[in-house]
């Protein structure tokens, strides 16, 4: 496996969190997780819905996607800094907190507190975006594959359910799309409830990170670093406009606005046994460019597909976007783990990349809107997808190579 040999400090302090409560840890990264998509997921199916209630516009309907991608660009770089002087455990559990208002806020009457929670939202999952990996490469450390692909499940696997719920909440249980939104802050709430016995780590998590030998290297100034940034925001990219306009686009082709919301639930649903099977046979592999080089095939051939490609084969063309989707978010968790030396390290890797490329990442929901927009077509806009999934297969190469970190290289 291409992970470095913890330090026994390291291995000593996970070994004591993981007797103590590593039930508890795991059940906790589980839910966690689970809140980390379907907040975002549920909103896609619902936008014809509040465009007419609300009456704004395509562009401004694809801000309700940019808004998250913005706050996990400019909060992600000082999530480690918070979780070196709060500890991990009580970051995360504020985070949760943070993330059960902000769901409520949004599903409140008006425009105002639709982006104002939206915004809330946005900030709590860019913490836990970047602190999930340190803490999984810091707590099991011999199992980097394996817990992050269990992670990637739950996140991916939610959001997949709220895709398709969305529409039924709304509508056949009458709750409009105020109460399909809502509705997962229940899933927030028990999720901190369930976070809350790792505060009693939070000593134990300090001292950790304290005893830690932290290298002094200069992400921002190495190529490595900013190939994994790109890899990273480009395939969120594809992900979040696919999230925010695959719903739209299928009903412009004639499907029904629940067979669409179903159908952006097939595509990550594609995707879940490949977030969980692909960290493992990462962590086993010595480079990692044969799974970005598959990826980016699929990747090219579904967006291809859905430009060019028959209608009837529309379950085709998004699954090999969902497993694509799957394969690069997955590969991008492990090199956050791979390419560096410390946990450390791997959170300041991830809240570079999670920075930057969710800033790229928030470009794209409102330009394929404007472009749709512009064009009234959505030729253009799917053009676009296929230039940016040429260039994750481009990036992904560099980022696959068999290296780490080190002195800013």
């Amino acid at each position: 496996m291409n992970t470095s040999e913890p330090s026994h400090t390291e291995l000593d302090s996970k070994s004591l969190s993981v007797a103590g409560g590593g039930l508890l840890l795991v059940l906790g990264i589980i839910f966690v997780g689970a809140n980390l998509r379907a907040p975002l997921t549920s909103v896609g199916p619902l936008v014809g819905f509040i465009k007419e209630d609300l009456g704004i516009s395509n562009t401004l309907a694809g801000i309700l996607t940019t808004l998250p991608l913005i706050a996990f660009a400019l909060l992600s770089p000082f999530a480690p800094r918070l979780a070196r002087r709060y500890g991990i455990e009580a970051v995360l559990l504020a985070a949760m907190g943070l993330l059960t208002v902000g769901i409520v806020l949004r599903s409140l009457a008006g425009e105002g507190a639709l982006f104002t929670g939206t915004a809330c939202v946005g900030l709590a999952i860019a913490v836990c975006n970047v602190l999930m990996p340190s803490i999984i490469k810091q707590k099991f450390p011999a199992k980097v594959g394996v817990m992050t692909g269990v992670y990637s499940v739950s996140m991916n696997l939610s959001g997949a359910v709220a895709s398709g719920l969305s529409v039924p909440i709304g509508t056949s249980l009458g709750l409009g799309w105020h109460g399909a939104l809502g509705v997962w802050g229940v899933l927030a709430f028990v999720s901190m409830l369930l976070w809350l016995p790792q505060m009693k780590n939070r000593r134990k998590q300090e001292k950790a990170v304290q005893s830690q030998t932290s290298e002094n290297v200069n992400l921002w100034r190495s190529p490595l670093a900013w190939q994994i940034t790109l890899f990273m925001g480009l395939q969120s990219m594809v992900f979040y406009i696919i999230v925010a306009w695959l719903p739209e686009i299928l009903e412009q082709r004639g499907l029904a606005s629940g067979q669409a919301g179903w159908t952006l639930s097939l595509v990550q649903f594609s995707l879940l046994p490949f977030t969980f099977a692909v960290p493992i046979l990462a962590g086993k592999m010595k480079s990692q460019t044969p799974l970005v080089a598959i990826t980016g095939v699929l990747f090219l051939g579904g967006t291809t597909g859905l430009l060019l490609g028959s209608t009837a084969l529309i379950p085709v063309w998004v699954m090999m976007i969902g497993i694509a989707g799957g394969s690069a978010f997955s590969l991008a968790m492990m090199f956050f783990s791979l390419r560096t030396s410390s946990g450390h390290q791997a959170a300041e890797l991830s809240g570079m990349a999670q920075s930057i490329g969710y800033l790229l990442a928030s470009i794209g929901p409102t330009l394929f809107g404007f472009l749709h927009d512009q064009t009234n077509g959505w030729n253009v806009p799917l053009g676009l997808l296929i230039a940016i999934s040429a260039l994750i297969l481009f990036f992904g190469i560099g980022a696959g190579k068999n290296r780490k970190i080190v002195n800013g290289k």
